[in-house]
C-alpha cells in the first residue's frame, strides 16, 4: 500500500449519539420525575379516549416509618402492572392509598406522652385523635415522596386515606350495613389479647417467635368414681399455668387408648408416691411418669371413653379455697391428641379457642370466667392471685405463673414441672407475647343467613366468600387454596378494638339485666351519623352530646353509645367501597381488576376485603389476586435490624439508582421469596449495562434515520426478515407475559433477544453494512429494522425500566410533551416466517462452529481479527445448498469462505456436540486489506479510490 493512502474514517457511517455509556441514574432520575410532574403525565394518560378501565386497587401501607425493601418490591410490582396494561391499550388507573388508623400510630403518640410525663388516659380523646391524625399525615407525606422516587406513577395529588372524612363516613356506612342485616352481635369469647397494648389483636397482627414457657403436669382427682378409680386422678399437661385458676373441664378423646396406672416406686424427691393412681394415655404414660421421677409403675387396666364420659373431677385448688369448689366435668373433644402431654387437655374456655368451642357446643357459655383483666392481671376477687400479672407492661413474664405453681404444690396437685421452648404468638407491633383472654367483643356472624336479597353466591358470608374464591383468578394458583382454607375454618369475625384512634363502631345498644344486648337499627340514625362524619370526621362520635345528636327521637330511651373502634382490617377491607365504587376514577362495576400484595395478606387484606365485600354487596371486590413472597437477604435469611442485614430502598437508589431496583424486581420470581444483597445487585447492574449498550448501539446507528429510508419487510434481506420474525414472536410473548404479570418471563425473553439475537448476531453481522455501505438496500433495510426494534424494545421495557427507557426515547424524540410512557406497545404485523426461522437456526449453528474455529487461531495469535480468515466449512449437501443461498462470509464476519459438502480432512475443527455435522479448516484470506472496511480481498487497490475494495469504492463515489 502507498504511504499516502487517504484517511477514510470520516467517510464511514459511524454511530453518532449523545446517549452516555454511563447512566448516572442516582443523579439523573430526579430530572425525569420532574419532567413527568411538569407534563402531568398521569393525567395526560387519562385523556386517552375510548379505553377500557383497568383498576389495580392499592393495598394501603401503614402511615408509619420509612419504606423497607418489601415496600419497594410491592410498589414497583404494582407500577409494572399498571404501566404494562396502559401500554396494552387500557386506561390503567392507580390511586395510591394509606392505612392511617390503628394501634401503631396511637402507640407512638403514647410514647411521646410518656416521654413528657403525660398519661394518655388524662388527655381528651379527640385531642389524642388529633395528634394521631397529624402524625399519620406527616408520614403519608414522607412515604409519598419515597414511593415517587421509585418511579411509581399514580394519582399522588389525590390519594385515598382511611382517615379522610369521606373515608371515615363510608367505613361507618359499611359497618352499619352489618348492623342492619343482623349479622353483628356482641359476644364474649377468648381473643388474642396484647397486655402491652391493651387491645384485642387479629390473626394478621400476630407473628410467632420462640418463647420459653413453664410446663406443668397437674392431677385432677375424681369425685364420683368407684372401684379402682376411686381415689384416682386424671393428669393434664399445660404450658400456661396461669390458666389453671380458670379451669372448668378436662377434655379427652374417645379415639385415644387410655389406661389406669399405679405408682410403685419413685425417686426420693418426687411429688408422687407409691400407691398413687393416674389415668393417662397409653402412648404418653411412661414419659409423664418419668417426668414425675417415678421409677417403677404398673398398668392396671384399660379405661374406656364411656367410663371417662360420666366422671367428674375436683379442681386442684378446691382444697385451698371455696372459689374453686365447683365440679370439673370430663368432656370429649376431637382437638385432644396423644402427640404430647398426657392425652388429656385442661380446659379453660375463657383462654383457649378449642376450649371455648367445646363449651359453646354444650351450651355452657354461662360458665365462662372473667378472672384476668386487660393488663393480664388476675382480678381482685381471685383468691391468692389478685393483681398478679401474666406479662407486665413491658411484655416480660409477671408473677402469675410462679404463684399458681406454688399453690399447686401447696395443694399437693402438682405431678411434675419443667420448661419448654416453643413457638408462641407475639404482637407484631410491640414484639411482646400475647394471651388468650375472654372479653366482650363485637363480632360479625359469618354463618348467619343474611336475607339481604344478594344470595347469588350464597346466603351466608362464609358461603359467599368460598363461592367467590373460585370466581377469582389467583396468581400463583396456590393463593386460592390458602385463602379458601382460611375462610373455610375461620371463626366469626372480631371487629372491635379497645382503643381510641380509629372509626368507631357507630351503633347504639341496650343491655338488659340478664345481659342480653339489643342493637338499635334505624336508617335515620345511620344517616345522621354518616352526614356528621362526612362533615367533621369520626371525631364527631366522641364529642360531648354525640348520643343525643345522633339518636334524635330515640334520645332518652336508654340507648348507650358504643365506644370501641373498628379493627383497622375493617377499614382497609372497606376501601373498595370509597375508592373503587365511589370515586370518579374507580371501576364502573365497583370491582377492582386486581389486588396485589404479599402472601401474608391472605390472612390480612385479601381476607378482610372479601368478607366485607360479600357481606355488603354479595360479591368479591376483586377479579384477580396476585401475591408476592417475602424479601430475604442474600443468604436467604429474614431481614432484621438486630442482625444488621437489612437493605433500605434509598440505600440502593443512592448507589445504583431506582431503575436497578426495578430491574431486580423484574428479574426475580416475585411469587416466591426473593433474595437481595450486594453481589445480587452487582449482577443486576451488569445486566442493566448490557441492555443500555444495546439501546446505545441502536441510537447511534439510527442517527438521521428518516421515513424516506424505510424498506418494506418483503424487500428486506433474510437476516432482517428473521429479526422481524423474532419481533413477531416476542410481541405475543410480551403481551401474554404482561397480561399474566410474569415480569421475570418477559424480561428473560427480552434480555435473551438483546444479547443473543441482536448483539451476538444482528448487530455483529450488520456493523459492516451500517458503517461501510453507501445508500444500499442492505443498509436501509438494517436501519429500518433497527427502527422497528427500537419502538418495540423501548415500550416493552418501559414498564420495568421506567427511567432508562424514557432517557432512550427522549434521545430520539425530545420535547417537553414527549414521553415513552405516552406510547402503546406498537401493533406488530404478521412477520412470522417459521420456515425462515428453521433455516436460520441451522445457519446459526454452523456459524457457531466457524466462530469457534477462528477463535482458536486468534488465541494462538495466528490472526488478530476474524476478517483475516477465509475458512472452509464442511457440511452435508442439504446444508451446503442452504448456506450458498446467503452471504455466509458476511454472516461469519470473515473476508471469504468456502462451503463444501466433501468429507472433511483429518484434524478439521469440530465442536464437541458435533453441531449439524459441521467441520471447519482454517486458511488466511488472500488479497490486501481494504483501508476502509478492513476486509481482505483480491480486488483491493484496483479501483479509483486508493486502497479500497469495490464495495467501498462505490460507497465513496456516492459520498463524492
Amino acid at each position: 500500500m502507498c504511504a499516502e493512502t487517504p484517511d477514510y474514517k470520516p467517510t464511514l457511517n459511524l454511530p453518532k449519539t449523545d446517549f452516555p455509556m454511563r447512566a448516572g441514574l442516582p443523579k439523573r432520575e430526579p430530572e425525569w420525575l420532574q419532567k413527568w410532574a411538569d407534563m402531568d403525565l398521569y393525567e395526560a394518560l387519562r385523556r386517552k379516549e375510548g379505553r377500557k378501565p383497568y383498576i389495580l386497587h392499592d393495598g394501603p401501607p401503614y402511615a408509619n416509618g420509612h419504606l423497607h425493601i418489601g415496600h419497594a418490591l410491592n410498589k414497583i410490582l404494582k407500577d409494572m402492572v399498571v404501566r404494562s396494561h396502559q401500554m396494552m391499550g387500557f386506561d390503567a388507573r392507580y390511586v395510591p392509598g394509606w392505612d392511617c388508623h390503628g394501634l401503631p400510630i396511637e402507640w407512638k403518640i403514647e410514647e411521646q406522652y410518656r416521654a413528657k410525663g403525660k398519661n394518655k388516659d388524662d388527655v381528651p380523646i379527640n385531642e389524642l385523635r388529633g395528634e394521631c391524625r397529624k402524625f399519620a399525615q406527616g408520614w403519608v407525606d414522607i412515604q409519598r415522596e419515597e414511593f415517587k422516587r421509585l418511579g411509581v406513577q399514580g394519582k399522588w395529588d389525590d390519594p385515598y386515606l382511611t382517615m379522610n372524612f369521606e373515608s371515615e363516613a363510608v367505613i361507618a356506612e359499611e359497618f352499619m350495613k352489618f348492623v342492619m342485616n343482623g349479622s353483628l352481635y356482641r359476644g364474649s369469647k377468648p381473643v388474642m389479647w396484647s397486655p402491652v397494648e391493651k387491645t384485642a389483636l387479629a390473626e394478621a397482627e400476630i407473628e410467632y417467635h420462640d418463647h420459653q414457657s413453664h410446663t406443668i403436669w397437674v392431677k385432677f382427682p375424681f369425685t364420683n368414681a368407684s372401684g379402682d378409680l376411686d381415689g384416682a386422678s386424671v393428669v393434664i399437661w399445660t404450658t400456661t399455668p396461669w390458666t389453671i385458676p380458670s379451669n372448668k373441664a378436662v377434655a379427652y378423646n374417645p379415639k385415644i387408648a387410655y389406661g389406669l396406672y399405679e405408682v410403685e416406686e419413685t425417686e426420693e424427691e418426687s411429688w408422687t408416691k407409691p400407691g398413687d393412681r393416674f389415668v393417662l394415655a397409653d402412648g404418653l404414660a411412661e414419659d409423664a411418669l418419668e417426668k414425675s421421677r417415678v421409677t417403677n409403675f404398673s398398668r392396671l387396666r384399660d379405661v374406656s371413653g364411656d367410663e371417662l364420659a360420666v366422671l367428674v373431677c375436683a379442681h386442684p385448688l378446691a382444697g385451698l379455697d371455696d372459689f374453686w369448689g365447683y365440679e370439673v366435668p370430663m368432656i370429649d373433644g376431637d382437638h385432644v391428641t396423644d402427640d404430647a402431654g398426657t392425652g388429656f387437655v385442661h380446659t379453660a374456655p375463657s383462654h383457649g379457642a378449642d376450649d371455648y368451642e367445646c363449651f359453646v357446643k354444650r351450651g355452657w357459655t354461662q360458665r365462662m370466667t372473667h378472672n384476668v383483666n386487660e393488663n393480664s392481671a388476675f382480678e381482685d376477687f381471685v383468691p391468692f392471685f389478685a393483681g398478679l400479672e401474666v406479662f407486665n407492661r413491658k411484655g416480660k413474664e409477671g408473677k402469675a405463673n410462679q404463684a399458681v405453681i406454688s399453690k399447686l404444690v401447696e395443694a399437693n396437685a402438682l405431678v411434675a414441672r419443667g420448661r419448654v421452648k416453643h413457638s408462641y404468638p407475639h404482637s407484631w407491633r410491640s414484639k411482646a407475647p400475647i394471651i388468650f383472654r375472654n372479653t366482650p367483643q363485637w363480632f360479625v356472624a359469618i354463618d348467619k343467613e343474611l336475607n339481604d336479597g344478594m344470595n347469588e353466591h350464597g346466603k351466608t358470608i362464609r358461603q359467599r366468600a368460598l363461592t367467590e374464591i373460585d370466581n377469582v383468578k389467583w396468581t400463583p394458583k396456590s393463593g386460592r387454596n390458602r385463602l379458601y382454607s382460611m375462610i373455610e375454618n375461620r371463626p366469626d369475625w372480631v371487629l372491635s378494638r379497645q382503643r381510641a384512634w380509629g372509626v368507631p363502631l357507630s351503633c347504639f345498644i341496650k343491655v338488659s339485666e340478664q345481659g342480653e344486648v339489643e342493637i338499635l337499627r334505624d336508617e335515620a340514625v345511620n344517616a345522621r351519623i354518616a352526614a356528621a362524619f362526612r362533615a367533621e370526621g369520626a371525631d364527631a362520635w366522641f364529642e360531648e352530646g354525640a348520643a343525643e345528636r345522633f339518636l334524635g327521637e330515640h334520645a332518652g330511651e336508654g340507648w348507650e353509645l358504643v365506644t370501641d373502634i373498628l379493627d383497622v382490617w375493617f377499614d382497609s377491607g372497606s376501601t373498595h367501597a370509597f375508592v373503587i365504587r365511589d370515586r370518579a376514577d374507580g371501576s364502573p362495576d365497583g370491582v377492582a381488576d386486581v389486588y396485589l400484595e404479599g402472601t401474608d395478606q391472605h390472612r390480612g387484606w385479601f381476607h378482610s376485603s372479601l368478607l366485607q365485600s360479600v357481606g355488603t354487596k354479595g360479591k368479591a371486590p376483586y377479579r384477580e389476586v396476585v401475591t408476592a413472597g417475602f424479601t430475604l437477604d442474600a443468604k436467604g435469611m429474614k431481614m432484621s435490624k438486630s442482625i444488621g442485614n437489612t437493605i433500605a430502598p434509598d440505600q440502593v437508589i443512592r448507589q445504583y439508582g431506582a431503575d436497578i431496583l426495578r430491574l431486580w424486581v423484574a428479574q426475580v420470581d416475585y411469587t416466591n421469596d426473593q433474595r437481595i444483597g450486594d453481589e445480587i445487585l452487582k449482577g443486576v447492574a451488569d445486566s442493566y449495562r448490557r441492555l443500555r449498550n444495546t439501546m446505545r448501539f441502536m441510537l447511534g446507528n439510527l442517527n438521521g434515520f428518516t421515513e424516506a429510508e424505510r424498506v418494506e419487510a418483503a424487500d428486506m434481506p433474510e437476516l432482517e426478515r428473521f429479526v422481524l420474525h423474532r419481533l413477531a414472536e416476542l410481541d405475543t410473548v410480551v403481551r401474554d407475559g404482561y397480561s399474566a404479570h410474569d415480569f421475570q418471563g418477559v424480561f428473560q425473553k427480552l434480555f435473551h433477544f438483546c444479547t443473543s439475537d441482536l448483539s451476538s448476531l444482528f448487530f455483529d453481522i450488520r456493523k459492516d453494512v451500517l458503517y461501510c455501505d453507501g445508500n444500499s438496500l442492505e443498509r436501509r433495510a438494517a436501519r429500518t429494522t433497527l427502527d422497528l426494534i427500537f419502538h418495540r424494545l423501548t415500550t416493552w421495557l418501559a414498564p420495568m425500566l421506567a427511567f432508562t427507557m424514557e432517557d432512550v426515547w427522549l434521545e430520539r424524540f425530545p420535547g417537553a410533551d414527549s414521553s415513552v410512557h405516552l406510547q402503546d406497545f406498537p401493533a406488530t404485523p404478521d412477520w412470522r416466517d417459521d420456515a425462515l426461522a428453521v433455516k436460520w437456526d441451522t445457519i446459526r449453528k454452523v456459524r457457531r462452529v466457524v466462530t469457534g474455529a477462528i477463535e482458536v487461531e486468534r488465541t494462538a495469535k495466528v490472526i488478530g481479527a476474524s476478517l483475516e480468515a477465509a475458512p472452509t466449512v464442511y457440511v452435508d449437501a442439504e446444508t451446503k445448498a442452504l448456506l450458498d443461498s446467503v452471504n455466509f462470509a458476511d454472516i461469519c464476519i470473515v473476508s471469504d469462505i468456502t462451503v463444501s459438502d466433501a468429507t472433511p480432512p483429518e484434524g478439521a475443527f469440530v465442536l464437541p456436540d458435533d453441531i449439524a455435522g459441521t467441520a471447519v479448516t482454517f486458511a488466511k484470506a488472500g488479497g490486501e486489506k481494504c483501508q476502509r472496511c478492513w476486509k481482505i480481498l483480491p480486488d483491493v487497490g484496483s479501483h479509483g479510490h486508493e486502497g479500497v475494495c469495490g464495495r467501498c469504492d462505490e460507497a465513496l463515489g456516492a459520498v463524492g
